[in-house]
């Protein structure tokens, strides 16, 4: 996938692309459709599929008192862009310029005149332009007039519940992490440096390997069953999130403890996924009453573990088993 940062990298002109367009923080599963549709559609026309997304997120600029966490650091959303096949990655820089672009002068100087698109997908609440002046109605009449079509996504749910950014962050804030990761498609995750703890828990319950500060949002501050990556190795683990009241008011936290692992740590980085919320932070008496917990805490997690591994291998026999017909 080739990644530019301006439209004017383009030396070669693009023919005939499949666009979509939009903030696409957290990569959910209406995103990973809206690309599956850009990368069809661009297989029809023989043409390519392109992205268009921003960076900083728009709201960051507009209204930086009301911005959100975001969900998908870019270099993450690159990486889950790549994933479904996509050809060409736009990350515009969004500015003041930017965002004074009417709906027309948006169309034109970008899908007609740069990306020479003959479809676009959006989804159904997809708004651009100078104060979100365009919808997908107006996007469909520019269409008209500078040669491509437009097709909206209608709303997709899962189990009840819109799939949208927004709605990934409202989960995540009330701690509920596997619905989260259900409108994602897979677990919700943060990466982030390394960072030195204060030795608490090496000291007086159990080593932990502690994430240096992300700008992605964090789930509820609670005891979480996680997965920890390091050094390209995936391990079961539990997290906590929070202020270690137990040990006073400490700055917020996120410690992963890694089941079963022996040895040091020699890593700058660690990413953590997050599973199911076991509980909330208690402060407990006693560092030895937290302790306690902690090897309770242990304990659901590799049941959870184990469960989730059988359900695994019998999801991946159920799917093998599935007779194979050609159209």
């Amino acid at each position: 996938m080739r990644v530019v940062r301006d439209l004017s990298e383009l030396r070669e002109p693009v023919h005939k692309s499949a666009v979509t367009i939009g903030n696409f923080d957290g990569i959910h599963l209406a995103h990973r459709e809206l690309l599956h549709r850009v990368v069809h559609s661009a297989r029809e026309l023989g043409g390519t599929s392109v992205i268009v997304t921003f960076d900083p997120h728009p709201a960051r600029i507009l209204a930086p008192e009301h911005a959100p966490k975001i969900l998908t650091p870019v270099a993450l959303k690159t990486r889950l862009i790549e994933q479904e096949g996509i050809e060409l990655l736009v990350i515009l820089n969004f500015n003041r310029e930017l965002s004074r672009l009417s709906p027309k002068e948006f169309a034109a100087g970008i899908l007609v005149q740069k990306l020479h698109a003959a479809m676009v997908h959006v989804g159904s609440n997809f708004r651009f332009g100078h104060q979100r002046a365009g919808d997908t109605a107006v996007l469909a009449e520019l269409g008209a007039q500078g040669g491509f079509n437009v097709e909206a996504l209608p709303m997709i749910k899962v189990r009840g519940h819109r799939v949208s950014s927004s709605q990934v962050r409202h989960f995540l804030s009330e701690g509920r992490v596997e619905i989260a990761d259900r409108l994602l498609g897979r677990p919700y995750s943060v990466r982030g440096a390394i960072a030195e703890g204060e030795g608490v828990g090496h000291k007086q319950t159990v080593p932990t390997l502690n994430l240096g500060p992300v700008e992605q949002q964090l789930p509820k501050s609670g005891v979480y069953i996680t997965r920890t990556r390091v050094q390209g190795t995936l391990h079961d683990s539990v997290t906590n999130v929070g202020h270690k009241p137990t040990f006073g008011h400490h700055q917020l936290t996120v410690e992963s403890f890694l089941l079963g692992f022996r040895g040091e740590i020699d890593a700058d980085e660690m990413e953590i996924e997050f599973l199911h919320r076991l509980r909330d932070e208690i402060k407990f008496p006693n560092p030895e009453a937290l302790k306690q917990q902690i090897q309770q805490d242990v304990g659901r997690s590799l049941k959870f573990s184990r469960l989730m591994k059988k359900l695994g291998g019998r999801m991946a026999r159920a799917e093998r088993s599935i007779p194979v017909r050609n159209s």
